[in-house]
Formats: structure tokens, C-alpha cells, sequence
């Protein structure tokens, strides 16, 4: 990974980490349920936000160089690689 890119993941990381502390607070102060929900659906959805990036990271460096490669069998390990990673992000 890049640096520019890994510099983005981090910071993204580093502010989850500290959403996810201030959820374990809110369930130690017993915090209405929902306020929790709303918490975690946050969480959750930064971390999409993290995948994403990541993902378009890799399309665009170990993807991209695999295509360029000569090697079909190279080409198809990273199809799949993609394709499994697609199928989790749906879930």
C-alpha cells in the first residue's frame, strides 16, 4: 500500500478506535439501547468506508499490475481474490 493511501487508512482506523471506545463508555454508563444502535451503525459504516478504499486501492496497484502481466493464471487468481472480497462485502 502506498503511503498517501495507508496515511488515509490510518487516520479513518484511528477514528473508529475511538468511536468504538466511546461505545464501550456508553455501555458501562448503561446508555439507552438506541443511542448504542445508532453508535454501532456508524462504526459499521466507517469501516465500509475503510474496505472501500482499501479495495480501490488494490484494483488500481495489484489488479491492474496483475492484468498487465502476461501470465492468465496470475490474471485469474486475482479475479477471483476480487470476486470472494465482492461476495463478502455483500453479506
Amino acid at each position: 500500500m502506498d503511503s498517501k493511501t495507508r496515511k488515509i487508512v490510518d487516520s479513518r482506523l484511528a477514528r473508529i478506535e475511538g468511536q468504538v471506545k466511546g461505545l464501550r463508555k456508553m455501555v458501562e454508563m448503561d446508555r439507552y439501547c438506541i443511542d448504542i444502535l445508532t453508535q454501532t451503525s456508524a462504526v459499521v459504516s466507517a469501516l465500509k468506508s475503510v474496505e472501500e478504499i482499501v479495495m480501490e486501492h488494490h484494483l488500481h496497484s495489484c489488479v491492474a499490475h496483475a492484468m498487465q502481466q502476461d501470465d492468465p493464471q496470475e490474471k485469474q487468481v486475482k479475479i477471483e481474490e476480487v470476486m470472494e472480497v465482492i461476495s463478502r462485502f455483500r453479506k
